[in-house]
């Protein structure tokens, strides 16, 4: 069953960057911030992500990966002067 939120103390230079969202994408600011709800509500939190992201192991280390990128640079224009 869809909930009603209400938003209190919005500035006008806030509700003003909303209006002229809405109306540049055709929709109304109830409409854009249903959208931006759902965008944010479907996002991982920071504390997720970083969990999420952190129990990834790597096998490959910093300094390979550094030495790689420099192999796929090549040499710099101007080294050696």
């Amino acid at each position: 069953m869809p909930k009603t939120v209400q938003i209190r103390d919005i500035d006008d230079e806030v509700y003003a960057a909303l209006v002229q969202r809405a109306a540049a994408e055709g929709i109304t600011v109830p409409e854009l911030l249903r959208r931006e709800a759902a965008r944010l509500a479907a996002r991982p939190s920071v504390a997720q992500w970083l969990a999420r992201t952190g129990r990834r192991p790597s096998e490959i280390s910093t300094p390979e990966v550094l030495a790689t990128l420099d192999e796929w640079r090549g040499d710099w224009p101007h080294a050696g002067r």
